[in-house]
Protein backbone atom coordinates (compact mmCIF):
# COMPACT_ATOMS: atom_id res chain seq x y z
CA UNK A 1 0.00 0.00 0.00
CA UNK A 2 1.13 3.54 -0.58
CA UNK A 3 0.10 6.58 1.42
CA UNK A 4 -1.50 9.55 -0.27
CA UNK A 5 0.64 12.68 -0.28
CA UNK A 6 -2.43 14.93 -0.52
CA UNK A 7 -3.81 15.95 2.89
CA UNK A 8 -5.87 18.81 4.19
CA UNK A 9 -7.09 20.02 7.56
CA UNK A 10 -10.79 20.28 8.37
CA UNK A 11 -12.11 23.11 10.54
CA UNK A 12 -14.42 22.03 13.36
CA UNK A 13 -17.48 23.50 11.60
CA UNK A 14 -17.02 21.13 8.68
CA UNK A 15 -16.72 17.92 10.72
CA UNK A 16 -20.41 17.06 10.46
CA UNK A 17 -20.32 17.62 6.71
CA UNK A 18 -17.46 15.17 6.37
CA UNK A 19 -19.02 12.61 8.73
CA UNK A 20 -22.83 12.94 8.43
CA UNK A 21 -25.26 10.84 10.40
CA UNK A 22 -25.91 7.61 8.51
CA UNK A 23 -29.24 5.78 8.07
CA UNK A 24 -30.41 3.86 11.12
CA UNK A 25 -31.28 0.75 9.09
CA UNK A 26 -27.59 -0.15 8.90
CA UNK A 27 -26.47 -3.68 9.66
CA UNK A 28 -24.46 -2.77 12.74
CA UNK A 29 -27.50 -0.94 14.08
CA UNK A 30 -29.62 -4.07 13.58
CA UNK A 31 -27.25 -7.05 13.49
CA UNK A 32 -29.99 -9.67 13.42
CA UNK A 33 -29.82 -9.93 9.61
CA UNK A 34 -26.41 -11.62 9.85
CA UNK A 35 -25.50 -12.15 13.54
CA UNK A 36 -22.48 -14.33 12.68
CA UNK A 37 -20.31 -14.52 9.54
CA UNK A 38 -21.70 -16.46 6.57
CA UNK A 39 -20.54 -19.96 5.65
CA UNK A 40 -21.05 -21.69 2.33
CA UNK A 41 -19.90 -22.04 -1.28
CA UNK A 42 -19.11 -19.68 -4.17
CA UNK A 43 -17.96 -20.74 -7.63
CA UNK A 44 -15.60 -17.88 -8.53
CA UNK A 45 -12.07 -18.78 -7.43
CA UNK A 46 -12.41 -22.39 -8.56
CA UNK A 47 -14.57 -22.11 -11.69
CA UNK A 48 -14.86 -18.39 -12.54
CA UNK A 49 -17.42 -18.10 -15.38
CA UNK A 50 -17.78 -21.89 -15.79
CA UNK A 51 -20.81 -22.06 -13.50
CA UNK A 52 -24.08 -23.82 -14.17
CA UNK A 53 -27.07 -25.42 -12.51
CA UNK A 54 -25.45 -28.85 -12.27
CA UNK A 55 -22.40 -27.49 -10.45
CA UNK A 56 -24.64 -26.05 -7.75
CA UNK A 57 -26.89 -29.09 -7.34
CA UNK A 58 -23.86 -31.43 -7.22
CA UNK A 59 -22.19 -29.13 -4.71
CA UNK A 60 -25.29 -29.02 -2.52
CA UNK A 61 -25.59 -32.79 -2.52
CA UNK A 62 -21.92 -33.21 -1.63
CA UNK A 63 -22.17 -30.65 1.18
CA UNK A 64 -25.09 -32.67 2.57
CA UNK A 65 -23.54 -36.12 2.30
CA UNK A 66 -20.12 -35.00 3.56
CA UNK A 67 -21.51 -33.14 6.55
CA UNK A 68 -20.57 -29.58 5.61
CA UNK A 69 -24.11 -28.25 5.78
CA UNK A 70 -24.59 -29.81 9.22
CA UNK A 71 -21.63 -27.88 10.65
CA UNK A 72 -22.88 -24.54 9.25
CA UNK A 73 -22.04 -24.24 5.54
CA UNK A 74 -25.55 -23.34 4.40
CA UNK A 75 -25.07 -20.80 1.60
CA UNK A 76 -24.77 -21.33 -2.15
CA UNK A 77 -23.66 -18.13 -3.90
CA UNK A 78 -23.62 -17.55 -7.66
CA UNK A 79 -20.85 -15.26 -8.84
CA UNK A 80 -20.38 -13.35 -12.13
CA UNK A 81 -21.51 -14.67 -15.54
CA UNK A 82 -24.80 -16.21 -14.44
CA UNK A 83 -26.91 -13.85 -16.59
CA UNK A 84 -27.61 -13.00 -20.20
CA UNK A 85 -25.83 -10.11 -21.92
CA UNK A 86 -29.10 -8.22 -22.37
CA UNK A 87 -31.92 -7.17 -20.08
CA UNK A 88 -35.56 -8.00 -20.87
CA UNK A 89 -37.85 -5.48 -22.54
CA UNK A 90 -39.01 -4.22 -19.14
CA UNK A 91 -35.39 -3.72 -18.05
CA UNK A 92 -35.19 -6.74 -15.75
CA UNK A 93 -32.23 -9.10 -15.57
CA UNK A 94 -32.40 -12.52 -17.21
CA UNK A 95 -30.53 -15.70 -16.35
CA UNK A 96 -28.58 -17.67 -18.94
CA UNK A 97 -31.00 -20.42 -19.90
CA UNK A 98 -28.24 -22.68 -21.21
CA UNK A 99 -26.42 -22.60 -17.87
CA UNK A 100 -29.60 -22.62 -15.79
CA UNK A 101 -32.27 -24.48 -17.81
CA UNK A 102 -34.67 -24.70 -14.88
CA UNK A 103 -34.10 -21.07 -13.93
CA UNK A 104 -32.74 -19.22 -10.91
CA UNK A 105 -36.08 -19.36 -9.01
CA UNK A 106 -36.03 -23.16 -9.40
CA UNK A 107 -32.45 -23.26 -8.05
CA UNK A 108 -33.44 -21.08 -5.09
CA UNK A 109 -36.30 -23.48 -4.31
CA UNK A 110 -33.94 -26.44 -4.65
CA UNK A 111 -31.54 -24.77 -2.22
CA UNK A 112 -34.28 -24.08 0.31
CA UNK A 113 -35.64 -27.63 0.11
CA UNK A 114 -32.19 -28.96 0.95
CA UNK A 115 -31.48 -26.58 3.82
CA UNK A 116 -29.49 -23.92 1.95
CA UNK A 117 -29.86 -20.24 1.05
CA UNK A 118 -29.11 -18.92 -2.45
CA UNK A 119 -27.07 -15.79 -3.06
CA UNK A 120 -26.27 -13.90 -6.25
CA UNK A 121 -23.79 -11.46 -7.80
CA UNK A 122 -24.21 -8.07 -9.42
CA UNK A 123 -22.12 -4.94 -9.98
CA UNK A 124 -22.57 -1.29 -9.02
CA UNK A 125 -21.31 -0.19 -12.43
CA UNK A 126 -22.76 -0.25 -15.93
CA UNK A 127 -21.32 -3.73 -16.48
CA UNK A 128 -20.08 -6.57 -14.32
CA UNK A 129 -16.40 -7.53 -14.37
CA UNK A 130 -17.34 -10.19 -16.94
CA UNK A 131 -19.15 -7.72 -19.21
CA UNK A 132 -22.76 -8.53 -18.25
CA UNK A 133 -25.38 -5.89 -17.37
CA UNK A 134 -24.52 -3.92 -14.25
CA UNK A 135 -27.04 -2.57 -11.77
CA UNK A 136 -26.43 1.18 -12.20
CA UNK A 137 -29.82 2.83 -12.67
CA UNK A 138 -31.65 -0.45 -11.95
CA UNK A 139 -30.97 -0.83 -8.22
CA UNK A 140 -34.56 -1.09 -7.00
CA UNK A 141 -35.71 -3.18 -9.94
CA UNK A 142 -32.83 -5.64 -9.53
CA UNK A 143 -33.30 -5.94 -5.77
CA UNK A 144 -36.99 -6.72 -6.23
CA UNK A 145 -36.15 -9.21 -8.97
CA UNK A 146 -33.66 -11.05 -6.77
CA UNK A 147 -36.12 -11.18 -3.86
CA UNK A 148 -38.86 -12.51 -6.16
CA UNK A 149 -36.53 -15.31 -7.26
CA UNK A 150 -35.90 -16.39 -3.65
CA UNK A 151 -32.47 -14.79 -3.27
CA UNK A 152 -31.47 -13.53 0.20
CA UNK A 153 -27.79 -12.52 -0.31
CA UNK A 154 -26.22 -10.05 -2.75
CA UNK A 155 -22.53 -9.69 -3.54
CA UNK A 156 -22.16 -6.28 -5.21
CA UNK A 157 -18.90 -5.83 -7.12
CA UNK A 158 -17.43 -2.50 -8.26
CA UNK A 159 -16.09 -2.95 -11.78
CA UNK A 160 -16.85 -0.25 -14.36
CA UNK A 161 -17.77 2.44 -11.85
CA UNK A 162 -16.84 5.88 -13.17
CA UNK A 163 -17.14 9.12 -11.24
CA UNK A 164 -19.86 11.48 -12.45
CA UNK A 165 -18.80 15.07 -13.06
CA UNK A 166 -18.13 16.94 -9.85
CA UNK A 167 -17.53 13.85 -7.72
CA UNK A 168 -14.39 11.99 -6.72
CA UNK A 169 -14.25 8.26 -7.37
CA UNK A 170 -14.58 7.42 -3.69
CA UNK A 171 -17.64 9.72 -3.46
CA UNK A 172 -19.12 7.90 -6.44
CA UNK A 173 -18.71 4.52 -4.79
CA UNK A 174 -20.30 5.84 -1.60
CA UNK A 175 -23.30 7.17 -3.51
CA UNK A 176 -23.83 3.95 -5.44
CA UNK A 177 -23.42 1.61 -2.48
CA UNK A 178 -25.50 4.01 -0.40
CA UNK A 179 -28.29 3.76 -2.96
CA UNK A 180 -28.20 -0.03 -2.64
CA UNK A 181 -28.21 0.26 1.14
CA UNK A 182 -31.33 2.43 1.02
CA UNK A 183 -33.07 0.10 -1.43
CA UNK A 184 -32.28 -3.03 0.58
CA UNK A 185 -33.17 -1.40 3.92
CA UNK A 186 -36.62 -0.47 2.59
CA UNK A 187 -37.45 -4.05 1.58
CA UNK A 188 -39.78 -6.13 3.79
CA UNK A 189 -36.93 -8.67 4.08
CA UNK A 190 -33.58 -7.02 3.21
CA UNK A 191 -30.97 -9.05 1.37
CA UNK A 192 -27.66 -9.66 3.10
CA UNK A 193 -25.36 -7.10 1.47
CA UNK A 194 -21.77 -8.05 0.61
CA UNK A 195 -19.87 -4.95 -0.53
CA UNK A 196 -16.77 -4.88 -2.74
CA UNK A 197 -16.08 -1.14 -2.81
CA UNK A 198 -12.97 -1.14 -0.55
CA UNK A 199 -11.12 -3.55 -2.84
CA UNK A 200 -10.96 -0.83 -5.50
CA UNK A 201 -9.05 1.53 -3.18
CA UNK A 202 -6.67 -0.93 -1.50
CA UNK A 203 -3.57 0.60 -3.13
CA UNK A 204 -4.08 4.00 -1.46
CA UNK A 205 -4.03 4.06 2.35
CA UNK A 206 -5.98 7.30 2.75
CA UNK A 207 -8.74 6.58 0.24
CA UNK A 208 -9.04 2.99 1.48
CA UNK A 209 -9.51 4.13 5.07
CA UNK A 210 -12.11 6.76 4.14
CA UNK A 211 -14.11 4.19 2.13
CA UNK A 212 -13.85 1.61 4.92
CA UNK A 213 -15.26 4.14 7.40
CA UNK A 214 -18.76 3.98 5.86
CA UNK A 215 -18.75 0.35 4.74
CA UNK A 216 -20.02 -1.19 8.04
CA UNK A 217 -22.99 1.19 8.04
CA UNK A 218 -24.18 0.05 4.62
CA UNK A 219 -23.84 -3.73 4.61
CA UNK A 220 -23.10 -6.93 6.45
CA UNK A 221 -19.68 -7.79 5.03
CA UNK A 222 -17.10 -6.31 2.66
CA UNK A 223 -14.36 -7.70 0.46
CA UNK A 224 -11.56 -5.28 1.17
CA UNK A 225 -8.57 -6.32 -0.95
CA UNK A 226 -7.59 -8.20 -4.09
CA UNK A 227 -9.20 -11.48 -5.15
CA UNK A 228 -7.55 -14.56 -3.74
CA UNK A 229 -5.63 -16.38 -6.49
CA UNK A 230 -7.97 -18.29 -8.79
CA UNK A 231 -7.46 -21.97 -9.54
CA UNK A 232 -5.85 -21.37 -12.92
CA UNK A 233 -4.05 -18.15 -11.95
CA UNK A 234 -0.32 -17.53 -12.11
CA UNK A 235 1.62 -16.81 -8.96
CA UNK A 236 1.79 -18.19 -5.44
CA UNK A 237 -1.51 -19.16 -3.83
CA UNK A 238 0.09 -18.90 -0.36
CA UNK A 239 1.38 -15.39 -1.10
CA UNK A 240 -2.12 -14.43 -2.25
CA UNK A 241 -3.62 -15.72 1.00
CA UNK A 242 -0.98 -13.87 3.03
CA UNK A 243 -1.66 -10.66 1.09
CA UNK A 244 -5.34 -10.76 2.03
CA UNK A 245 -4.51 -11.88 5.56
CA UNK A 246 -2.25 -8.83 5.98
CA UNK A 247 -4.97 -6.47 4.77
CA UNK A 248 -7.41 -8.05 7.20
CA UNK A 249 -5.10 -7.42 10.18
CA UNK A 250 -5.44 -3.67 9.48
CA UNK A 251 -9.22 -3.64 9.94
CA UNK A 252 -9.87 -4.91 13.47
CA UNK A 253 -11.67 -1.76 14.58
CA UNK A 254 -14.48 -2.13 12.01
CA UNK A 255 -15.75 -5.58 12.91
CA UNK A 256 -18.64 -6.15 15.29
CA UNK A 257 -21.81 -8.30 15.32
CA UNK A 258 -23.65 -7.59 12.08
CA UNK A 259 -20.58 -6.59 10.04
CA UNK A 260 -17.57 -8.76 9.03
CA UNK A 261 -14.33 -8.01 7.20
CA UNK A 262 -14.04 -10.40 4.23
CA UNK A 263 -10.54 -11.48 3.12
CA UNK A 264 -12.11 -13.58 0.32
CA UNK A 265 -12.66 -17.27 -0.29
CA UNK A 266 -11.23 -20.46 1.17
CA UNK A 267 -9.48 -22.39 -1.63
CA UNK A 268 -8.81 -25.88 -0.21
CA UNK A 269 -8.30 -27.66 -3.54
CA UNK A 270 -5.85 -25.14 -5.01
CA UNK A 271 -2.93 -27.15 -6.46
CA UNK A 272 -0.41 -24.53 -5.31
CA UNK A 273 -1.07 -25.10 -1.59
CA UNK A 274 0.39 -27.69 0.74
CA UNK A 275 -1.92 -29.40 3.21
CA UNK A 276 -0.33 -27.35 6.00
CA UNK A 277 -1.09 -24.12 4.14
CA UNK A 278 -4.70 -25.14 3.52
CA UNK A 279 -5.20 -25.82 7.23
CA UNK A 280 -3.55 -22.51 8.13
CA UNK A 281 -5.82 -20.65 5.74
CA UNK A 282 -8.89 -22.08 7.45
CA UNK A 283 -7.56 -21.57 10.99
CA UNK A 284 -6.68 -17.92 10.34
CA UNK A 285 -10.05 -17.11 8.74
CA UNK A 286 -11.81 -18.84 11.65
CA UNK A 287 -9.77 -16.78 14.14
CA UNK A 288 -10.75 -13.59 12.32
CA UNK A 289 -14.47 -14.49 12.41
CA UNK A 290 -14.21 -13.93 8.66
CA UNK A 291 -16.78 -15.35 6.20
CA UNK A 292 -16.05 -19.04 5.52
CA UNK A 293 -17.02 -19.30 1.86
CA UNK A 294 -15.45 -22.28 0.11
CA UNK A 295 -14.52 -21.94 -3.55
CA UNK A 296 -13.54 -25.46 -4.55
CA UNK A 297 -15.03 -28.53 -6.24
CA UNK A 298 -16.40 -29.98 -3.04
CA UNK A 299 -17.25 -33.47 -4.42
CA UNK A 300 -13.54 -34.03 -5.12
CA UNK A 301 -12.15 -32.69 -1.81
CA UNK A 302 -10.19 -35.26 0.17
CA UNK A 303 -11.50 -36.62 3.46
CA UNK A 304 -8.65 -34.73 5.15
CA UNK A 305 -9.85 -31.49 3.56
CA UNK A 306 -13.41 -32.11 4.73
CA UNK A 307 -12.13 -32.93 8.22
CA UNK A 308 -10.35 -29.60 8.77
CA UNK A 309 -13.14 -27.62 7.13
CA UNK A 310 -15.53 -29.31 9.57
CA UNK A 311 -13.51 -28.63 12.72
CA UNK A 312 -16.33 -27.79 15.13
CA UNK A 313 -14.07 -26.12 17.68
CA UNK A 314 -12.71 -23.67 15.09
CA UNK A 315 -16.15 -23.11 13.60
CA UNK A 316 -17.42 -22.26 17.11
CA UNK A 317 -14.70 -19.59 17.32
CA UNK A 318 -15.64 -18.28 13.88
CA UNK A 319 -19.33 -18.14 14.83
CA UNK A 320 -18.76 -16.72 18.33
CA UNK A 321 -21.51 -14.13 19.03
CA UNK A 322 -18.99 -11.55 20.26
CA UNK A 323 -17.64 -11.44 16.68
CA UNK A 324 -14.31 -9.93 17.67
CA UNK A 325 -11.57 -10.17 15.06
CA UNK A 326 -8.26 -11.60 16.25
CA UNK A 327 -5.71 -8.76 16.38
CA UNK A 328 -1.95 -8.79 16.22
CA UNK A 329 -0.24 -9.09 19.58
CA UNK A 330 3.24 -9.19 18.05
CA UNK A 331 5.14 -10.02 14.88
CA UNK A 332 8.83 -10.45 14.15
CA UNK A 333 9.16 -11.71 10.58
CA UNK A 334 8.71 -15.34 11.60
CA UNK A 335 5.80 -15.50 14.04
CA UNK A 336 2.57 -13.57 13.96
CA UNK A 337 0.77 -13.81 17.31
CA UNK A 338 -2.90 -12.81 17.45
CA UNK A 339 -5.51 -12.76 20.20
CA UNK A 340 -9.14 -11.92 20.93
CA UNK A 341 -11.84 -12.58 23.51
CA UNK A 342 -14.78 -14.98 23.17
CA UNK A 343 -18.29 -14.49 24.46
CA UNK A 344 -17.89 -16.80 27.47
CA UNK A 345 -14.76 -14.95 28.59
CA UNK A 346 -12.22 -17.37 27.10
CA UNK A 347 -9.15 -15.91 25.41
CA UNK A 348 -8.04 -17.03 21.95
CA UNK A 349 -4.37 -17.38 20.98
CA UNK A 350 -3.54 -17.84 17.29
CA UNK A 351 0.07 -18.24 16.15
CA UNK A 352 1.25 -18.34 12.51
CA UNK A 353 4.76 -19.37 11.45
CA UNK A 354 5.43 -17.28 8.35
CA UNK A 355 9.02 -18.49 8.14
CA UNK A 356 10.53 -21.09 5.85
CA UNK A 357 11.52 -23.61 8.56
CA UNK A 358 10.12 -25.19 11.72
CA UNK A 359 10.55 -22.84 14.67
CA UNK A 360 9.69 -22.40 18.36
CA UNK A 361 8.41 -19.41 20.29
CA UNK A 362 7.28 -18.62 23.82
CA UNK A 363 4.33 -16.30 24.41
CA UNK A 364 3.83 -14.80 27.85
CA UNK A 365 0.28 -14.77 29.17
CA UNK A 366 0.77 -11.08 29.94
CA UNK A 367 0.89 -10.49 26.19
CA UNK A 368 -2.62 -11.94 25.99
CA UNK A 369 -3.92 -9.45 28.55
CA UNK A 370 -3.76 -12.03 31.37
CA UNK A 371 -1.59 -10.23 33.91
CA UNK A 372 -2.81 -11.66 37.24
CA UNK A 373 -0.14 -13.52 39.19
CA UNK A 374 -0.47 -17.07 40.54
CA UNK A 375 -3.09 -18.06 37.97
CA UNK A 376 -3.19 -21.28 36.01
CA UNK A 377 -5.13 -21.57 32.78
CA UNK A 378 -6.33 -24.50 30.70
CA UNK A 379 -5.32 -24.12 27.06
CA UNK A 380 -6.99 -26.35 24.46
CA UNK A 381 -5.33 -26.78 21.06
CA UNK A 382 -8.30 -26.49 18.70
CA UNK A 383 -6.52 -28.38 15.93
CA UNK A 384 -5.26 -31.39 17.90
CA UNK A 385 -7.69 -31.26 20.84
CA UNK A 386 -4.81 -31.54 23.33
CA UNK A 387 -5.31 -29.71 26.65
CA UNK A 388 -2.39 -28.28 28.61
CA UNK A 389 -1.94 -26.16 31.73
CA UNK A 390 -0.52 -22.70 31.13
CA UNK A 391 1.21 -20.76 33.88
CA UNK A 392 3.11 -17.64 32.88
CA UNK A 393 3.68 -18.55 29.24
CA UNK A 394 2.77 -20.90 26.41
CA UNK A 395 5.41 -22.58 24.26
CA UNK A 396 4.62 -23.16 20.59
CA UNK A 397 6.48 -25.13 17.91
CA UNK A 398 5.22 -24.89 14.35
CA UNK A 399 6.23 -26.14 10.94
CA UNK A 400 6.71 -23.60 8.17
CA UNK A 401 3.39 -21.89 7.27
CA UNK A 402 1.54 -23.77 10.03
CA UNK A 403 -0.95 -22.15 12.41
CA UNK A 404 -1.94 -23.17 15.92
CA UNK A 405 -5.08 -21.98 17.70
CA UNK A 406 -5.51 -22.31 21.47
CA UNK A 407 -8.66 -21.54 23.43
CA UNK A 408 -7.67 -20.50 26.94
CA UNK A 409 -10.25 -20.95 29.70
CA UNK A 410 -10.10 -18.35 32.46
CA UNK A 411 -10.82 -19.43 36.07
CA UNK A 412 -13.30 -17.20 37.86
CA UNK A 413 -10.68 -15.65 40.15
CA UNK A 414 -8.44 -14.95 37.15
CA UNK A 415 -11.08 -13.81 34.68
CA UNK A 416 -9.94 -10.20 34.18
CA UNK A 417 -8.47 -9.39 30.76
CA UNK A 418 -7.07 -6.19 29.31
CA UNK A 419 -6.92 -5.53 25.55
CA UNK A 420 -3.23 -6.05 24.81
CA UNK A 421 -1.20 -6.11 21.63
CA UNK A 422 0.44 -4.03 18.94
CA UNK A 423 -0.34 -0.39 18.34
CA UNK A 424 0.78 -0.11 14.78
CA UNK A 425 0.75 2.37 11.98
CA UNK A 426 -1.34 0.41 9.51
CA UNK A 427 -0.19 2.00 6.20
CA UNK A 428 3.49 1.31 6.93
CA UNK A 429 3.18 -1.70 9.25
CA UNK A 430 5.57 -0.12 11.75
CA UNK A 431 5.08 -0.77 15.47
CA UNK A 432 4.76 1.90 18.16
CA UNK A 433 7.75 1.32 20.41
CA UNK A 434 8.61 2.42 23.94
CA UNK A 435 12.20 3.54 23.42
CA UNK A 436 14.99 4.72 25.69
CA UNK A 437 14.61 8.03 27.48
CA UNK A 438 10.80 7.67 27.55
CA UNK A 439 10.61 8.41 23.85
CA UNK A 440 8.05 6.85 21.53
CA UNK A 441 9.16 5.75 18.08
CA UNK A 442 7.78 3.81 15.13
CA UNK A 443 10.04 0.93 14.17
CA UNK A 444 10.05 -2.41 12.39
CA UNK A 445 8.12 -4.93 14.44
CA UNK A 446 10.40 -7.25 16.42
CA UNK A 447 8.03 -8.85 18.98
CA UNK A 448 9.58 -7.14 22.00
CA UNK A 449 7.68 -6.17 25.16
CA UNK A 450 8.40 -2.55 24.26
CA UNK A 451 6.07 -3.01 21.25
CA UNK A 452 3.20 -4.69 23.12
CA UNK A 453 0.73 -2.27 24.72
CA UNK A 454 -2.00 -2.70 27.33
CA UNK A 455 -5.03 -0.51 26.70
CA UNK A 456 -6.88 0.37 29.91
CA UNK A 457 -10.43 1.80 29.85
CA UNK A 458 -10.72 5.09 31.73
CA UNK A 459 -14.46 5.73 31.48
CA UNK A 460 -16.57 5.94 28.36
CA UNK A 461 -14.26 5.67 25.36
CA UNK A 462 -11.22 7.18 27.10
CA UNK A 463 -8.10 5.02 27.12
CA UNK A 464 -4.61 4.81 28.61
CA UNK A 465 -1.87 2.95 26.74
CA UNK A 466 1.02 1.41 28.63
CA UNK A 467 3.94 -0.65 27.25
CA UNK A 468 4.37 -4.15 28.62
CA UNK A 469 8.05 -3.34 29.23
CA UNK A 470 7.08 -0.77 31.90
CA UNK A 471 3.46 -0.56 32.98
CA UNK A 472 4.11 2.44 35.26
CA UNK A 473 4.30 4.81 32.29
CA UNK A 474 1.69 5.71 29.66
CA UNK A 475 1.59 7.26 26.20
CA UNK A 476 1.44 11.02 26.81
CA UNK A 477 0.89 14.09 24.64
CA UNK A 478 2.48 17.42 25.57
CA UNK A 479 3.15 20.48 23.41
CA UNK A 480 3.02 18.64 20.11
CA UNK A 481 5.28 15.84 21.25
CA UNK A 482 4.48 12.29 22.34
CA UNK A 483 6.41 10.52 25.08
CA UNK A 484 6.05 8.19 28.05
CA UNK A 485 5.16 9.66 31.43
CA UNK A 486 3.72 8.48 34.72
CA UNK A 487 0.18 7.16 34.23
CA UNK A 488 -2.76 9.20 35.49
CA UNK A 489 -1.76 12.58 34.08
CA UNK A 490 -4.02 14.84 32.06
CA UNK A 491 -2.17 14.13 28.82
CA UNK A 492 -2.41 10.34 29.19
CA UNK A 493 -5.94 9.82 27.94
CA UNK A 494 -6.78 9.03 24.32
CA UNK A 495 -9.72 8.05 22.16
CA UNK A 496 -9.64 5.69 19.18
CA UNK A 497 -12.03 6.38 16.29
CA UNK A 498 -13.43 4.29 13.45
CA UNK A 499 -11.25 6.41 11.14
CA UNK A 500 -8.13 4.97 12.82
CA UNK A 501 -7.22 8.28 14.45
CA UNK A 502 -5.93 8.13 18.02
CA UNK A 503 -6.87 11.49 19.46
CA UNK A 504 -5.54 12.91 22.74
CA UNK A 505 -8.07 14.50 25.06
CA UNK A 506 -5.84 17.59 25.18
CA UNK A 507 -6.22 17.90 21.42
CA UNK A 508 -4.50 16.59 18.32
CA UNK A 509 -3.89 13.13 16.89
CA UNK A 510 -1.00 10.71 17.18
CA UNK A 511 1.11 10.98 14.03
CA UNK A 512 3.99 8.81 12.91
CA UNK A 513 5.27 6.72 10.04
CA UNK A 514 8.89 6.20 11.06
CA UNK A 515 11.15 7.63 13.72
CA UNK A 516 9.70 9.61 16.61
CA UNK A 517 5.97 10.01 17.00
CA UNK A 518 4.24 13.37 17.36
CA UNK A 519 0.86 14.92 18.10
CA UNK A 520 -0.47 17.05 15.26
CA UNK A 521 -3.74 18.53 14.09
CA UNK A 522 -6.14 15.76 13.07
CA UNK A 523 -6.48 15.49 9.30
CA UNK A 524 -9.08 13.41 7.47
CA UNK A 525 -6.79 12.15 4.74
CA UNK A 526 -3.52 11.96 6.65
CA UNK A 527 -2.38 8.35 6.32
CA UNK A 528 0.26 9.04 8.98
CA UNK A 529 -2.59 9.16 11.53
CA UNK A 530 -4.16 5.75 10.89
CA UNK A 531 -3.51 3.21 13.65
CA UNK A 532 -4.61 -0.28 14.62
CA UNK A 533 -5.16 -1.26 18.26
CA UNK A 534 -5.88 -4.58 20.00
CA UNK A 535 -9.27 -6.32 19.88
CA UNK A 536 -11.74 -5.25 22.52
CA UNK A 537 -10.85 -1.54 22.57
CA UNK A 538 -13.97 0.62 22.75
CA UNK A 539 -14.21 3.09 19.89
CA UNK A 540 -15.27 6.70 20.38
CA UNK A 541 -18.46 7.82 18.67
CA UNK A 542 -18.40 9.99 15.54
CA UNK A 543 -15.10 11.50 14.41
CA UNK A 544 -12.19 13.20 16.21
CA UNK A 545 -12.37 16.88 16.95
CA UNK A 546 -10.70 18.45 13.93
CA UNK A 547 -8.35 21.36 14.53
CA UNK A 548 -7.46 24.06 12.03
Amino acid sequence: MRASSHTWEIPAKMALLMFPMLPVQASVESPGLLPTPPMGFNNWSRFQCELNETLFTETAQSMLTRGLRDVGYNRLNLDDCWMRYDRAADGSLQWNTTKFPHGIPWLASYATEHGFHLGIYEDAGNETCGGYPGSYGHEKQDAETFASWGIDYLKLDGCNVWAEEGRSLREEYRLRYGEWHDVLSAMPQPLIFSESAPAYFADNASDWAVVMDWIPEYGELARHSTDVLVYVGEGSAWDSIMNNYDYNTLLVRYQKPGYYNDPDFLIPDHPGLTQTEKKSHFALWASFSAPLIISAYIPDLSDEDIAFLSNKALIAVNQDPLAQQAALVSRDGTFDVLSRSLVNGDRLLTVLNRGAVTAKTTISLARLGLSQSNCQYQARDLVTGKVSTAHGAIEIQLDSHATSVHRIALPKRCSTTTPTGMVFHTPSGLCMTASSGNTVTFEACKASDSQVWSVAAKGGSKLELSPLSDNSVCLTAQKGAVSLAKCGGSGNTWQHFITGHLSNTRGGCLTGESGKGAVQACVVDNAAQIFGLPSGVKLADGAPRWFS
